[in-house]
Parts: C-alpha cells; structure tokens; sequence
C-alpha cells in the first residue's frame, strides 16, 4: 500500500469514476490484479483508470457494471460514463440514450425544432453553433453535441431497427432553421423518414388547440420485455421515468395526440407544402 495514490473525486469527473471503481474494487475485498482478471484488463489499466491517468470507455464500462453486479442500477458505470461523455446534456438525458439504442419502439412528440433522432447534421450544427452565440455552451460541447447526434442516429440503422412513431407540433416543420437550403435538406429528410417501413410521421396542426395533451417535448421507449420508459425535459431540467405508475398515463396522451394529429399522408403533404415554400 506504499505507493497507493490518494485520489480527489472533485477534480475531475474521471476522477470521481476512477475514484468510486476503486471503492467498489476495496469494498469487496479485490485487488486490482484480481479486478483486472473480471474485466479481461491489464492491472496496469485499471490503475490508470482509477488514478484518473486514462478515461472509462463504454465497453470497460459495461465490464465494470457485470463485475459489480450494477447495470441498470443507479450505481451503474455505464450511466457515469455517459454523463462524462456527455456532460453538456440535460440531467436525465444519457440514461435515456443508453435505453433508446435497446428499445423496440420509440415514441417521439416535439415543439419548436425537428427531434434529434431526425435531424440533418447540417441542422444539428446550426442549431449547437447558435448556443455558442448565445454563451449557453462552449464551442467544444458543440463539437460533442453534434457528434452525440450522430452517434444516436445510429440506433435507427440497427439490424433490426426500431419502430419510431414520431408527432411533431407544427411549429418544427413552420420555424426556418439555418436558412432556405440547411432548412429545405431538413424537411426532405423527414418525407424520406416516413417513406421507411418502421415509421409513423404525424404533424399535430395548430388548430388540434386544447386537444393537445403535452406542453413540452416527450420520448416514450418500450423496451424487448414491454416494459416502457419515459423521458421529458424543459428549458432547462430533463427527467427519466421508468415508473409504471407516472409514465403509463404519458403513452395512453401520447395514443389519444396521435388520435387528434394530421395522418401520415396528410403531415407529409404539409410538409411538402412548407418545402415548396422555401426559397
């Protein structure tokens, strides 16, 4: 125990990973040699990643959760992991991103801009660059939010990809984004979205008025067990729900917003609509 580092959890986020790895390792009685041994890692690694000299990757990560017996926990590695990845984004919002790439179906409402899931790298920029502007983020959580889009887009290109049922406000088809051609490659990506035989697209007009059941933008997942998880986010909170009791009520409003919205045929005439409109 000579040359034991002693570590400081506040430096740095890595280093309250590295930091907490090594309380479980301790905890449990392991050395790191016998750590390295669970993991299928060299010693010399895991005492990198615990003194904070080399950052978690997601594989090591999801190692770390089945040696501790805490995936799907609150403990989870994985789930610390993607908040240091992803430090920029809402509380909340990488746990869910780490169920999306799982879940069977994705159910998705928005107001205001086209969801993630379906955004043009081109809108992804625009949209990060003006937050730099506007001094909300720095310009490397840019980099890292429009990389992170790309990297959840991925889920959709799965070998057996998920069903998305996707209900968009008006609004994000109406609001021009990045200017006539960034904004024009945007809506053509979304009639292309709908032509794919795992999609639903609606457009919930403006005039659906009081019938519309959500004031702010909500993401329902049902998991390979039928299990379903909820994510909702204001300006600036977002919150994961895996709560049967709170996040059932959300999917039977999602049914009835679908019920109210324009259907599939008539959202992409709409949309078509608002194309020939751009310049």
């Amino acid at each position: 125990m000579v040359n034991r580092k002693e570590l400081n959890p506040d430096s740095s986020p890595q280093a309250a990973y590295g930091a907490r790895m090594r309380r479980f390792r301790e905890d449990r009685g392991w050395s790191q040699e016998e750590l390295a041994r669970e993991l299928a890692y060299s010693s010399q690694h895991i005492s990198a990643v615990e003194t904070a000299r080399k950052s978690p990757t997601l594989p090591f990560s999801r190692k770390v959760d089945l040696a501790f017996n805490t995936a799907e926990s609150a403990d989870s590695f994985e789930r610390e992991w993607r908040e240091i990845r992803h430090g920029a984004l809402l509380e909340g919002f990488p746990e869910y991103v780490g169920h999306e790439g799982r879940a069977v179906e994705i159910r998705l409402y928005e107001i205001g801009i086209i969801p993630g899931l379906l955004q043009t790298p081109e809108y992804t920029r625009v949209l990060a660059d003006s937050a730099v502007r506007r001094g909300a983020i720095t310009p490397e959580h840019a980099d890292e939010r429009v990389a992170f889009m790309a990297e959840r887009q991925g889920a959709l290109k799965r070998q057996r990809p998920p069903m998305v049922f996707l209900v968009m406000d008006e609004s994000c088809i109406r609001r021009p984004i990045g200017g006539p051609k960034v904004m024009g490659a945007q809506l053509d990506s979304l009639v292309e979205f709908a032509a794919r035989p795992n999609t639903v697209l609606q457009v919930a007009p403006f005039d659906i008025g009081e019938r519309q059941p959500f004031n702010l933008p909500v993401n329902l997942l049902t998991m390979p067990d039928r299990s379903v998880f909820a994510y909702a986010e204001s300006q600036a909170q977002g919150h994961f729900d895996r709560e049967a009791t709170s996040v059932l009520p959300m999917l039977t409003a999602y049914h009835q917003l679908q019920a109210e919205a324009l259907s599939q045929a008539a959202s992409v005439a709409m949309i078509d609509q608002a194309r020939k409109g751009t310049p």
